[in-house]
């Protein structure tokens, strides 16, 4: 069985990819590649001949992808801070982006022993089982209105209790409700949300459009819709000091802000702009 150079392999997939338009090839490809291996992406230049089946199995692999099926769906899994969750059709898969909301909401809680956090519009549960993972002291509860998501938060959940973590707490429901959690009105540290918030008409990646559940991704009244019912859950939770993260789409960079502070009881007010420079979540506090 005559061997061939990975290297090679990387270089054709990334090809395939960039011609199909993939945002990412070179890093797609490598992925892939790593995946099919059961190696880290950075111990690829480890494995410098492979075996004609890897070839073919990343192959197979790069022309799923080169069709525009999220990564993600592909190898199972997207990672948010120090964990993985399980994704596939039916769910949101965790962007990139959503690492600096994580990185406040656990900054905001350095310090509070046993804090409460709630994940609204949880989807996968990877905001809430990173924050858990990361703070096994925490109460943290999770909700959503989809059963499919719940379904892949369920698998997840167990996933990361089986493995040791904290186990959450989640829930079905719908954050325009304003008696969700009710018991929980004023005691709670931290309010985290990745909510829908694309326009609707937006145009969006293939990625996005064909496999991302519509209702993950957009929302009505410009987007802003579910973000105003995620607002009004943060202040009546949230305990004095508590902290609130909500990402929202580029384009609502003044409109987000201004729905916060127009909330007496929330206090400074700050907007944050992702990986790219553009604004993405916006942050604030509850009046002491």
């Amino acid at each position: 069985m005559n061997r061939q150079p990975l290297r090679l392999a990387i270089m054709e997939a990334t090809r395939i990819l960039t011609e199909a338009g993939v945002a990412s090839p070179r890093s797609d490809a490598e992925l892939i590649a790593a995946h099919v291996l059961g190696v880290e992406r950075g111990r690829l230049p480890m494995v410098p001949l492979v075996d004609p089946p890897v070839i073919d199995a990343i192959g197979q692999l790069v022309n799923q992808r080169a069709k525009r099926i999220p990564l993600q769906y592909l190898t199972g899994w997207a990672a948010l801070g120090d964990i993985t969750v399980n994704v596939g059709a039916g769910v949101f898969v965790p962007r990139p982006e959503t690492e600096l909301l994580l990185e406040w909401g656990l900054k905001l809680l350095h310090g509070r022993e046993y804090p409460v956090v709630v994940d609204l519009c949880t989807g996968s549960g990877a905001l809430a089982l990173a924050v858990q993972h990361a703070r096994p002291d925490a109460v943290v509860y999770a909700v959503d209105i989809d059963a499919q998501a719940l379904a892949w938060a369920r698998h997840n959940a167990d996933v990361h209790a089986d493995a040791g973590d904290t186990p959450i707490r989640l829930y079905s429901g719908d954050v325009a409700d304003s008696t969700m959690f009710a018991e929980l009105d004023g005691l709670v540290d931290l309010v985290l949300c990745n909510p829908p918030y694309v326009p609707e008409g937006t145009p969006v990646p293939a990625e996005v459009a064909e496999h991302d559940p519509p209702r993950a991704v957009f929302a009505e009244e410009s987007g802003l819709a579910v973000i105003r019912h995620a607002i009004a859950a943060a202040a009546r939770l949230l305990r004095p000091t508590g902290g609130m993260a909500i990402e929202h789409d580029d384009t609502h960079g003044s409109a987000v802000p201004a729905l916060v502070r127009a909330r007496r009881v929330l206090t400074d007010v700050q907007g944050h702009l992702d990986l790219a420079g553009r604004p993405r979540f916006v942050t604030a506090l509850r009046v002491s």
